[in-house]
């Protein structure tokens, strides 16, 4: 059997039992006054189904209150499906092909996707690496950028339109054989770069660069710095090298290219955590793609957007990918 014949991929009532055991483990708690487990179905013909009535505050409420799903008139094992869809796909799913497989409109579906990418950030963030663990640093363009600046910092103007200064930067860590962060970064010069290592490695760290001049300085700061120099055709020395943040770029890539095609770049952060998410519960860390969709549901409390707030006056641009 397949895992979309599974009974809440496809029924209201057994959705919302889906959700609600993932979301409130310990038992229903109110949204509104806090309490747990003093409530019940509310009773009545045209009930909707998953709203409970809390016995403490008087007031109903849903599993949906305070999460990703409030507001969605999308049914909810439409919403389970969606998850599921950009859990388990590798480089992405466009909103084109969600409004064709859920059949909701593509503005539904744009929003609906970019709630689930939400679901997906990760807002408990610990130091990378540790004593005798080794991350890697890189970062690379991407997409194009909004108008380069007449004038330099100093008022200078610039000679030529450089190649970083057409693309968005974007800077990753990743520890190797775990979990990557990535960032999307105004400019990527040495005092940014250097803020966002220095804040996200853990000291005990070994740090393996490429010869960037951004790096510089970073012995001083870890266990160790060793770096590749790829200007020279060199790729490994030994166990130093950056395939892996090299290897997490390339799936970023293929993706935005192939999947996604356009972004604005206002919302380039949530398609990083989308592809942060995946690579951070892939299978080589015993995460399969159920558990992957299970994580994003859990992921869902607290973590309300709007369409306002996220910008969907640029809906059907984006959504054409």
């Amino acid at each position: 059997m397949s895992v979309l014949d599974q009974k809440h991929f496809h029924s209201e009532p057994a959705a919302y039992r889906f959700v609600e055991a993932h979301v409130w483990p310990d038992g229903r708690v109110c949204p509104h006054c806090g309490v747990l487990g003093e409530s019940g179905p509310l009773k009545g013909k045209s009930t909707r189904s998953g709203v409970y009535k809390c016995y403490a505050c008087r007031k109903p409420f849903t599993v949906k209150v305070g999460t990703i799903f409030e507001g969605s008139h999308i049914p909810m094992h439409k919403w389970l499906q969606a998850i599921f869809l950009l859990s388990s796909s590798k480089k992405g799913m466009s909103s084109n092909q969600l409004h064709r497989t859920l059949e909701i409109t593509l503005k539904s579906a744009w929003f609906l996707s970019h709630r689930i990418r939400e679901a997906m950030r990760d807002g408990k963030l610990g130091p990378l690496g540790g004593e005798g663990k080794v991350v890697e640093a890189d970062e690379t363009y991407f997409g194009k950028a909004g108008a380069p600046k007449a004038v330099r910092d100093n008022g200078k103007p610039y000679k030529s339109r450089k190649f970083s200064q057409r693309k968005r930067p974007i800077v990753a860590l990743v520890e190797r054989g775990g979990t990557v962060r990535s960032f999307h970064v105004e400019r990527a010069d040495k005092i940014t770069v250097a803020g966002i290592v220095t804040k996200n490695i853990a000291r005990e760290t070994a740090l393996h660069t490429d010869e960037s001049a951004l790096y510089l300085g970073a012995d001083a700061h870890f266990a160790s710095h060793s770096r590749v120099h790829h200007g020279k055709g060199e790729y490994a020395r030994g166990t130093v090298n950056t395939n892996s943040v090299e290897g997490f770029f390339s799936i970023f890539k293929r993706g935005m290219k192939g999947i996604y095609q356009h972004c604005g770049e206002k919302h380039l952060h949530r398609y990083l955590c989308e592809y942060d998410f995946r690579y951070n519960n892939r299978v080589a860390l015993g995460v399969n793609d159920e558990t992957r969709a299970v994580k994003a549901i859990k992921g869902a409390v607290g973590k309300r957007l709007t369409y306002r707030t996220v910008g969907g006056q640029n809906a059907r641009k984006e959504a054409q990918g």
